[in-house]
This record gives C-alpha cells, sequence and structure tokens, in this order.
C-alpha cells in the first residue's frame, strides 16, 4: 500500500499498538484491514465496487498469502471454503450480482461452517452505477443465517474487516461484508494497525459428518445452525457493531451508510440506533424501540431493518420503506436523508442545498475508446446482419448498445442461452450473440454446449481482447499472467469450442473489416451453431504495452463530408467545418481508412 504524504502516527489506548493515519480509498483501507487480520488466502472475481481489494493485494511485495482472479464467484468461494476447512483466514471477493452465481456454496457453506475464518466481500451498488440490479447482500445473508457486517464509514469498513476473520472463526460460520459503492470507492483519512505477521499452515481433517451434505448429515447440521443464531445476536452487540443512545421519545434507526447521513443531519432530541451488523437480537431490538412513540428507519435498498424493527414494535409508529416514506431504490445522501426525515416529522439539524447542474450542458453517456476492437464488430454485424437479434452480455462491449447492436443484456454469460433460447422459439430471424473472452470463460461455456447439443441455430461472437478490461483490466485465463503475475499457458478459445461441439470456428482480426465480413457471411449461411472469435488486445492496454499504431488523419480536400466514418462512433472521428477531422484520441486501429468511401483518410505525415 503506498502511503500518502502526510501520515500521522499515534498510540491507540484501546488496542494498545500503534496506528498509522493514511488517506486511503475505501477499497485501500479494506485491503490494509486483511493484512491486519492476516488473511492466508484470496480468490474473487473482478466486479466493481470491489475489484481493487484484490488487484492491490496481488500487486504487494513479498506477500505471505496465496491470491489469485478466479474464472467465476461459484469456483473464488469453493477455493476460499476448502482453505478455511484447512484452518486458513480466506478472503472471496465479488460484486453483489456474483454472489448470485456463488449463492449454491454459500447456503451449504452456512451448514458445514469453518475452521479458519471466511470472509466473503460482496460489494454492493445501490444506483446501480455499474451493475445490472441494486440487490441487497444483507437479504442473502440472512436466508443462510450467516453475519454479515454493514460497514458505515471507510474507517469502520477497515475495522470490520480487520475483526471479520475472527469472529468467523469465533462461530464456525462465513461471514458477508458488505460494502456498498459509496464505501468502497471514497477516500477519508484512515487509522491504521500494524500488518500482522502469518505463521499457519493449512491442514485438512477428515470429518464426513460435516463436509458430505449428504441428507442424514444435512438435517444434524441444519440444526447445528440455527442453534449458534442467538449466541450470534448476542456477539454483534457486545462487539458494538449494534449500539444505540436514547434522547427522546422519537428515534431513526439507520443502517450502513445511510447511518453515517443521519447522524450528520440529526436533531439533538431524537434517539440513535445504529445497526452495522446481522442478524439482528430482536429482544434488544425491542428494549430499543418500546421507549418511543414513533420511529423512523433508514436504510438502503431492501427494508431488512425496517422488518425486523416492525416485528417487535408493538404500537410504536414506525416510518420507513413499507408506508412510502423511504425509496426501495437508489443510494442516500444527506440531501435525501434530511427530505424522508422532513416527511416523518423530524426536524433535520441542517440541511444541504440540491445539487443543480450547469443547464445546457451535452449528455455524455459512457462510450466505447477510440480503437476499441468491439466497435469494427458491430459495425460489420449491423452490415450482415441488417435484420438481426443481438444478445449480449456483461463487458465493455454492453456499450454496443449504443450501436444498435445490443438487444437483450441479463447477466454474465447469458447472451449465449437467451440467443439459443430465441432460436428455439419459432423466430426466423437470425440470432447473433456477442460475449468477452471471460465472461465466456466464466460462464458461457455451459451455454455453447448446451446451444450444440440442443441443435440451435445462432452465431456467437466471442470479443476476445485478451483481458478482464472492464473491471479494471485484470488477467484471465486468455492472458498467459495470472494474479501473482506468474506465466500461465493462455486457453485456447477455439479448442473448447470445438469440444463443446461447434465445427464453425473462425479466428479474425476485427481491425481488418473485409475477413471479418466474409467470416461473418459464412457463418451467415450454415446451419447450428457457429462461433466467430474477434482477437485483438484491448486498446488500452496495447498501449499500456508500449503498442503504437501511429496516427491517421484526413485529407480536407478529398473529404466528401458524406459522415459515414462520423457515423462509425469512434470519438476520435469528430467534424470540423462540415468536414471529418481526427483528434489525438486516435489509436492506429486504420478502421476509418476501410469505411471512408472516397479514400480521403490516411497515414499521419510526421512533420
Amino acid at each position: 500500500m503506498q502511503a500518502c504524504e502526510s501520515n500521522v502516527t499515534k498510540q491507540n489506548p484501546s488496542r494498545g499498538e500503534l496506528m498509522e493515519r493514511r488517506y486511503l480509498l475505501g477499497n485501500e483501507a479494506i485491503a490494509h484491514g486483511c493484512l491486519e487480520s492476516p488473511v492466508d488466502f484470496i480468490t474473487g472475481y473482478p466486479g466493481t465496487p470491489s475489484s481493487e481489494v484484490i488487484d492491490l493485494l496481488r500487486i504487494l511485495p513479498d506477500a505471505q498469502y496465496y491470491v489469485e482472479w478466479s474464472v467465476n464467484e461459484k469456483v473464488a468461494l469453493e477455493n476460499a471454503l476448502a482453505a478455511a476447512w484447512c484452518g486458513l483466514r480466506s478472503l472471496c471477493t465479488m460484486k453483489h450480482v456474483g454472489l448470485n452465481v456463488a449463492a449454491d456454496p454459500l447456503m451449504t457453506s452456512a451448514y458445514t461452517g469453518v475452521t479458519g475464518g471466511l470472509v466473503i466481500m460482496s460489494g454492493d451498488d445501490p444506483f446501480a452505477h455499474s451493475s445490472q440490479n441494486e440487490q441487497d447482500s444483507r437479504c442473502y445473508a440472512l436466508f443462510a443465517k450467516i453475519p454479515c457486517l454493514d460497514p458505515g464509514s471507510i474507517q469502520e469498513a477497515h475495522d470490520m474487516m480487520r475483526d471479520a476473520f475472527s469472529l468467523s472463526e469465533q462461530f464456525g460460520l462465513p461471514v458477508i461484508f458488505r460494502p456498498t459503492t459509496r464505501i468502497c470507492h471514497s477516500k477519508g483519512d484512515i487509522e491504521l494497525g500494524d500488518v500482522a505477521k502469518r505463521a499457519r499452515i493449512g491442514e485438512f481433517h477428515r470429518n464426513p459428518q460435516q463436509y458430505v451434505v449428504i441428507p442424514a448429515h444435512t438435517r444434524v447440521l441444519h440444526k447445528k445452525l440455527n442453534e449458534k443464531q442467538a449466541a450470534v445476536k448476542s456477539a454483534l452487540v457486545e462487539k458494538g457493531y449494534n449500539h444505540y443512545v436514547v434522547r427522546g421519545p422519537t428515534a431513526v434507526v439507520a443502517s450502513g451508510i445511510a447511518a453515517t447521513y443521519v447522524q450528520e443531519v440529526l436533531p439533538p432530541d431524537v434517539s440513535f440506533m445504529k445497526i452495522g451488523a446481522y442478524p439482528i437480537d430482536e429482544e434488544w431490538l425491542g428494549e430499543f424501540i418500546r421507549q418511543h412513540e414513533k420511529v423512523l428507519v433508514v436504510e438502503e435498498l431492501h427494508p431488512v431493518v425496517e422488518e425486523a424493527v416492525r416485528q417487535v414494535a408493538g404500537c410504536v409508529t414506525v416510518h420507513g420503506k413499507k408506508d412510502g416514506k423511504s425509496p426501495y431504490e437508489g443510494e442516500f445522501s444527506p440531501t435525501a436523508v434530511a427530505a424522508i426525515m422532513k416527511s416523518c416529522g423530524f426536524s433535520p439539524s441542517r440541511e444541504f442545498p440540491a445539487a443543480i447542474p450547469v443547464a445546457g450542458l451535452p449528455a455524455r453517456p459512457p462510450i466505447l475508446c477510440a480503437g476499441c476492437m468491439h466497435r469494427p464488430v458491430f459495425y460489420t454485424m449491423k452490415k450482415v446482419f441488417k435484420d438481426g437479434i443481438f444478445p449480449s452480455d456483461i463487458g465493455c462491449y454492453t456499450l454496443g448498445l449504443q450501436l444498435g447492436a445490443v438487444d437483450t443484456t441479463i447477466c454474465m454469460g447469458a447472451s449465449v442461452t437467451i440467443g439459443s433460447g430465441i432460436s428455439h422459439s419459432g423466430e426466423e430471424r437470425e440470432v447473433v450473440a456477442t460475449i468477452g473472452d471471460s465472461t465466456f470463460l466464466h460462464t458461457g461455456i455451459p451455454g455453447l454446449l448446451n446451444a450444440v447439443y440442443n441443435r440451435a441455430r445462432m452465431v456467437l461472437v466471442i470479443l476476445d481482447n485478451r483481458i478482464t478490461a472492464m473491471t479494471g483490466h485484470q488477467p484471465n485465463p486468455t492472458t498467459g499472467l495470472n494474479a501473482r503475475g506468474e506465466s500461465s499457458d493462455p486457453v485456447s478459445l477455439e479448442a473448447i469450442c470445438r469440444a463443446c461441439g461447434v465445427s464453425f470456428v473462425e479466428t479474425v482480426d476485427p481491425y481488418d473489416l473485409v475477413s471479418l465480413t466474409t467470416a461473418m457471411k459464412s457463418a451467415r449461411d450454415r446451419p447450428g451453431v457457429k462461433v466467430i472469435i474477434a482477437r485483438q488486445p484491448c486498446v488500452i492496454t496495447a498501449r499500456r504495452a508500449g503498442v503504437r499504431r501511429g496516427r491517421f488523419q484526413v485529407d480536407p480536400e478529398t473529404c466528401t463530408a458524406c459522415g459515414l466514418c462520423v457515423k462509425f462512433g469512434c470519438p476520435a472521428i469528430e467534424r470540423i467545418d462540415e468536414k471529418a477531422f481526427i483528434n489525438d484520441l486516435c489509436s492506429g486501429c486504420g478502421v476509418c481508412v476501410q469505411i471512408c468511401p472516397s479514400g480521403a483518410i490516411g497515414k499521419e505525415v510526421s512533420r
């Protein structure tokens, strides 16, 4: 971890150790909490807002722990669970929708329990900044009957992660750690402890009654899981994660970062309860609630806390999501919390002016990079399959929506299966699905196998840019490197597709429009499932690797202002005085040269 320029060191009286204060990103603070634990075994799959934790931990010199980017979240959690069964402290990171993929082992891991601490970091994304939904990971913790830590600040996120492993070991249960985007990607001054020394070596002890979940064992394990709940609830109060102060006849109960916003606007005569961990002790909760006439519950997304409050409230009036006072969707802010409080008859101690954007600013939607390999693929798809249906997937290439080449996006790997389903529905139009290399390896392979087996008629275009680009350019099995920077033989996508039974597998350079068009026309005219692999390194990683293709320029005398190159959508191409102009964003892919009908574009002449 890089220290900031102005570090402050002081003694922590509660822990009796030297504390260092640094200005850190939330995920940096969380990663440092892992080092203080210390962690032994780290797995995960990239997903915003969680990705930076492993990205930071995997590059530290002299690291004594094992770390990997796994091919998907289910695989990651099962690896981490195995290490925890061997007595190691294990961390598994993902985003909230990744927890869906890992749900199968998650549910049963609560039955088997763990020996070493197992912490599952699930980064939630209220407002769906970079996600396809706003689901709430706390619901998974309640479903699985395991603890969930819900930090309300970056400092608390650091402290909770540091302590989560020992909490997991105390009860022999996995622990979900649920920071949100606003925690992960904000910055603050954080008090850090010393990096702990790692001394554990894993050892597996056979215990079929615990680890082999046949029905006879499962019934016993489920009863033991239920018997742990009371002690878990009490411990979370004792550890201070859940606490309250009584000040008057009305109260606000809040969780996560919403609790921090509440504290910024809370009147001095209103009682306050902070919920930082689940499950909640109902007796402790009811004791607080019933001391008040009116209670407002403030939390982002699902009414997890509110449902618990209503169960113990008796005749106390409870406001929140269920009576329409608080929204179910989106992330909160101090302004939003103050408005919620006012709607329930509370008088916020301060108000914040609403942010008003400057009038007349042009919209700036996200866009594919200049020279991105995905753009010519979509361009050619639209030309060859004029009336086609285009299921797509999760990645940078979802931005093909703006080019009219993305009709569906649901979840990782679904482009293949949605495409297969459409092809069997009676729809006569051509189905052309797109999926990235990392996403294909994540969950696309079973869908392809199923499509071939059930004789679907579709084209699958694998957009192979040799990296997991959308989440920050993490390596994957096509890259040739693993998370630790060690060389790894790149997997052959061609061999995988042929092993799934695909007979037509063509690999093309997406910058070569003639070859790309020929491959797509050949695929169009064949029956069954066809695969085209469009391979070109991500333009960002290529630039970082020192690849320089040179730039292109437009001859204004030859340009006819037809606009075809501008319609291509590359941000390096714009209009000046009605003529096309190539700006400094040009990466030298040369696709525009092939599009221009008048031959007005050529290599930039050195001056």
